[in-house]
């Protein structure tokens, strides 16, 4: 049996990006026309309470008369993002140490002894 039959009829050609708790499905598939198209399906994993797990998908489908455009988009702004904030990745999933701004505790600020007149308590 193919590669082909076994992913069933509509299915011609799978990719999968495994990214932490996302995984990313490609997918050329077949219209009842014999044109292809392409599924871009994220998959997400959750845990529940007791320990189980279960599953949230988002699905694109992509044609091919609107690949050369969103081609253009998509690069255009994963460029952008590159230019303005490089490749390092900055997140509290990503590193361990990361707190956000909100969260960190403000910084009193503190003045040198030399900065307070000199009371004389004579004087109160």
């Amino acid at each position: 049996m193919s590669n082909n039959e076994m992913k069933g009829n509509d299915e011609i050609f799978s990719k999968v990006l495994r990214a932490g708790r996302r995984t990313y499905f490609f997918d050329v598939r077949s219209t009842r026309a014999g044109d292809y198209y392409l599924t871009i399906t994220e998959s997400k994993k959750f845990t529940n309470d007791d320990g189980s797990f279960h599953y949230k998908k988002h699905k694109i489908y992509l044609y091919k008369e609107d690949f050369e455009g969103f081609s253009e988009i998509l690069n255009e702004m994963t460029s952008y993002i590159l230019e303005e904030k490089g490749e390092e990745v900055i997140s509290e999933r990503h590193q361990s140490d990361y707190v956000k701004e909100e969260d960190k505790e403000p910084v009193l600020e503190t003045k040198s002894a030399k900065a307070f007149t000199d009371v004389s308590f004579d004087d109160i």
